[in-house]
C-alpha cells in the first residue's frame, strides 16, 4: 500500500461542506486499508474530535453520520445535539443530498470499544459485527425511514471515517511575510532568471524532487516550467495512480519562454517513494543521484539499483553532475495517515541526504485541499489554521525545521496561470537556490580564468 487514498470524489467533498459547513476532511480510517473491525476503527479515530463517518454500498449510495464530538471509548452515549445522519448519493449514484438530525441528542451517539461508528445505538451501526455491512432502524434517537438513507442495501464496499475541523477561522494575520502583487512575482522571475552559481563548474544547480507516489512530485516541476513558459504546460508525465506514474531518472532544464535561454537550475524527477520494499525508489538509489552516478532517462528497476558495473553508470561525476539540493514533496492532506513503514522511509532518506550533506525543502502541496478556502483566496495560505497545522505535523514527523517548509499549490485543473500560484511555486524555488548556493559554499572558489 502506498498511501491511503480518499474515495470521496471532489464533488461529494463539495456536497459534505455544504451539510456540514467550513471543515476541513482528512482521512483517518479506511475499512479496505485496515480492516472491518470496530478495535481498528477506535485505534485511528479515537480522541480525534469532529469526525464524518461515511459508507459506500454496491447499490451506489453515499451514506454516514456526523459527530461534533470525538469517540474514547467510554463504553456509554455521547450526548451530541449537532450530530445527523446524512445521504450525499441515492440510487445508482446520483446526487441526492439528505440530512437527518438527531431527535434525542442524550443518545446521539453510542461509543463502545466493541461498536464501529453507531448513531443513535443502532440508528445507523458501521462496521456491524465486524463486517462489511451496516445495521439501521428507527428508533428515539434518529427517526427516519432507513430505505430513504441505503436503499435497503446494507452490504459495504467501503466505510472511511474522516476528521472534520471546523476551518472557518483565519489567523487575524500572517505567520509569514509575502508580497502579492504582479510586480513581486516579476521581482523573483527575474531573481531567479539573474541567479549564476559562484563557481565556474556548475552552470546550473541541480535539485532533486522525491516523495511518496501521488504527492505531486513531477506536477512541481510543470508548475514551474509554466511560469516561465507563461501558459500552464505539462513536459513531465503526472498523475495519479497506485504505483509510480514515473520510471525513469529525468533531468528537465527550466526555459524561460518556448524558445529562450535554459534557467540556471535543473530540475530531477524519480520514481515515487512506496512503503513496502522492492518497490518504488529505494534508498541506496537515492545515494547514487545525489552523487551523480545516475545517468538521465536511467529505467529504475527496484529489484536491482544501479551499480559501478551497470551500463550507464556514471563513474567519475563532476560536481555540475551532482546533487545540490533535495526538495521532498510531501501531500499536506495526508502527512498524518501515512502508513508507519512509509513515514520511516521517509525518514531513513532524510537520515541519507543529511549524512551526504545536502539542504533539503519540504514542499507542502494541495493547500487548497487542507483549506478549501484557499481555492477563492490563495492569499490566505499564511493565514489559514488547518495549513499551519499541517506544517507542523510535517515538521515533527520528517524531523525538519518549520523554516524549511513552504506550501505550494500546483497546477492540476487549472487553464490559465494565476499571479497567487506562481509567487507561491517561485518563492519555493528562490528557497530552493538559497539552499543550494550554500551547499555550494562548501567548495573552494575557483578564479575565473584569464583569457589568453
Amino acid at each position: 500500500m502506498a498511501g491511503v487514498k480518499s474515495r470521496l470524489t471532489h464533488d461529494e467533498v463539495k456536497q459534505l461542506q455544504h451539510l456540514l459547513g467550513s471543515r476541513q476532511f482528512s482521512l483517518l480510517y479506511k475499512a479496505s486499508v485496515h480492516g472491518y473491525n470496530a478495535s481498528i476503527f477506535h485505534a485511528k479515530c479515537d480522541a480525534q474530535g469532529p469526525t464524518v463517518a461515511i459508507a459506500y454500498n454496491g447499490s451506489g449510495y453515499i451514506f454516514g453520520g456526523f459527530t461534533r464530538h470525538g469517540y474514547v471509548s467510554s463504553g456509554g452515549y455521547i450526548n451530541d445535539e449537532k450530530a445527523f445522519l446524512f445521504r450525499l448519493k441515492g440510487k445508482e449514484g446520483v446526487l441526492s443530498p439528505l440530512k437527518i438530525p438527531v431527535t434525542t441528542a442524550s443518545g446521539a451517539i453510542y461509543d463502545h470499544s466493541s461498536s464501529g461508528p453507531n448513531f443513535g445505538g443502532g440508528a445507523l451501526h458501521l462496521l456491524n459485527q465486524n463486517a462489511a455491512a451496516a445495521a439501521t432502524s428507527s428508533n428515539n434517537n434518529y427517526t427516519y425511514n432507513v430505505a430513504d438513507l441505503h436503499g435497503n442495501d446494507l452490504g459495504l464496499i467501503e466505510c472511511e471515517v474522516y476528521r472534520a475541523e471546523d476551518i472557518s477561522s483565519f489567523l487575524e494575520s500572517p505567520w509569514r511575510k509575502i508580497t502579492w502583487t504582479t510586480e513581486e512575482r516579476g521581482k523573483i522571475m527575474e531573481e531567479i532568471r539573474s541567479y549564476k552559481p559562484y563557481l565556474n563548474s556548475v552552470p546550473q544547480i541541480r535539485i532533486l524532487v522525491l516523495g511518496p507516489i501521488g504527492a505531486g512530485k513531477s506536477s512541481f516541476f510543470n508548475s514551474v516550467n509554466s511560469v516561465f513558459r507563461g501558459y500552464v504546460t505539462s513536459q513531465a508525465i503526472a498523475g495519479s495512480d497506485n504505483s509510480s506514474v514515473t520510471t525513469q531518472y529525468r533531468t528537465y532544464p527550466v526555459k524561460d519562454g518556448r524558445d529562450g535561454k535554459p534557467l540556471p537550475i535543473i530540475f530531477c524527477d524519480t520514481m515515487g517513494i512506496e512503503e513496502k520494499s522492492g518497490t518504488g525508489l529505494e534508498i541506496d538509489e537515492v545515494s547514487n543521484i545525489i552523487k551523480g552516478h545516475v545517468p538521465d532517462r536511467y529505467q529504475f528497476n527496484p529489484a536491482a539499483t544501479l551499480c559501478p558495473d551497470s551500463p550507464g553508470y556514471v563513474k567519475t561525476p563532476s560536481l555540475k553532475d551532482q546533487i545540490h539540493c533535495v526538495a521532498f514533496v510531501i501531500d499536506g492532506c495526508k502527512i498524518e495517515i501515512l502508513p508507519e513503514k512509509l513515514e520511516e522511509k521517509l525518514k531513513q532518506l532524510r537520515r541519507k541526504v543529511n549524512q551526504i550533506g545536502i539542504p533539503q525543502l519540504v514542499l507542502l502541496t494541495k493547500v487548497d485541499e487542507i483549506c478549501p478556502s484557499l481555492e477563492e483566496d490563495v492569499q490566505c495560505v499564511y493565514k489559514s489554521k488547518a495549513v499551519e497545522k499541517q506544517m507542523r505535523i510535517t515538521a515533527e514527523k520528517l524531523g525538519i525545521p518549520l523554516a524549511q517548509i513552504v506550501p505550494v499549490k500546483n497546477y492540476c485543473s487549472e487553464l490559465d496561470l494565476l499571479c497567487d500560484a506562481d509567487i507561491l511555486l517561485l518563492s519555493a524555488v528562490r528557497q530552493l537556490i538559497r539552499l543550494a548556493e550554500s551547499y555550494l559554499d562548501n567548495f573552494p572558489f575557483e578564479k575565473p580564468k584569464k583569457e589568453l
